[in-house]
């Protein structure tokens, strides 16, 4: 593969991946436990899908072949998933994406506690500025009353940054079926937090059909195209186009809904895109990592 055609895949699945805001609002009534339950059932044939080709399909042996490291990797999933949805439906576009990408900064902290991978000096600059945008952030969601949103969202950069640590522990060449295992278990734990809490699984056929159509459209659609690019595309480059989902999903919610973003969120936002720009910027090139 081409070194354009595998940054145009990395930015089509961050474009994809930037809808996710738009589709969020188009939710009426649904939860966050049963869009959980309905994306997750829309991802999951799909990844199966993408896994059978990728293993000649032999899909079992490819997810049994994970041992127990998979096992970790899809809850952490169950955590980006779960917080990424009530993050969406508690809190505006724009601090959840902003907050979203405090990820990098989580996994770098948590592969240097948990593997030793040595941090650069520059990485840890950037987390410290990273950390004050969020708690301009936060705040200003505790003002806003959006605080539990934001929360959600933090939590949901927790579960990528675990789940990237899982591939590097466990040194796996093909990351999808953990993806797929994560999709299993989060319309799983979808299924049993509708039943503990008492919320609605069976909601309306609308948001059954929003919820699906993202799983399987732009959430497993996005992964796939994102792992495929990530084959000729160097680790620092893929930071920077993932970016491109920080800065267009609230511009796509002010365009086509009108959702603004309050004062807090752009002056933390800057702190964090600035902290990411500056720490992937100084990478250096090297293969990546299918994430």
């Amino acid at each position: 593969m081409r070194y354009a055609t595998g940054v145009g895949l990395a930015v089509l699945a961050t474009c994809l991946w930037s809808l996710h805001g738009l589709i969020f609002r188009q939710i009426d009534s649904a939860e966050a436990w049963a869009v959980l339950f309905w994306r997750s059932v829309g991802m999951v044939p799909v990844i199966a899908g993408f896994v059978m080709w990728r293993a000649r399909g032999r899909v079992i042996a490819a997810c049994t072949a994970m041992g127990g490291a998979g096992v970790v990797g899809g809850l952490g999933l169950i955590l980006a998933f779960g917080g990424a949805i009530y993050a969406f439906q508690s809190t505006t576009i724009a601090n959840a994406v902003f907050l979203f990408s405090a990820s990098p900064f989580l996994t770098a902290l948590l592969a240097w506690a948990v593997l030793g991978e040595r941090v650069r000096r520059r990485t840890w600059v950037s987390i410290a500025v990273a950390m004050f945008g969020i708690v301009v952030m936060v705040q200003g969601g505790l003002a806003g009353g959006a605080l539990p949103g934001n929360i959600a969202a933090l939590i949901s950069a927790v579960g990528f940054a675990v789940f990237t640590v899982i591939l590097r522990q466990s040194a796996l060449a093909d990351p999808m079926p953990i993806v797929l295992l994560g999709g299993v278990l989060s319309a799983l734990a979808g299924f049993a937090m509708t039943s503990v809490t008492g919320a609605a699984l069976l909601v309306p056929w609308a948001d059954v059909a929003w919820s699906m159509g993202m799983g399987a459209v732009t959430l497993a659609g996005g992964m796939v195209l994102y792992t495929i690019g990530s084959r000729v595309v160097p680790a620092a480059e893929l930071t920077l186009i993932s970016l491109l989902e920080v800065m267009l999903a609230p511009l796509l919610v002010w365009l086509v809904l009108g959702e603004t973003a309050s004062h807090a969120t752009l002056i933390g936002g800057v702190f964090v895109l600035g902290a990411v720009l500056m720490n992937a910027t100084g990478q250096p090139r090297a293969t990546p990592v299918a994430r």
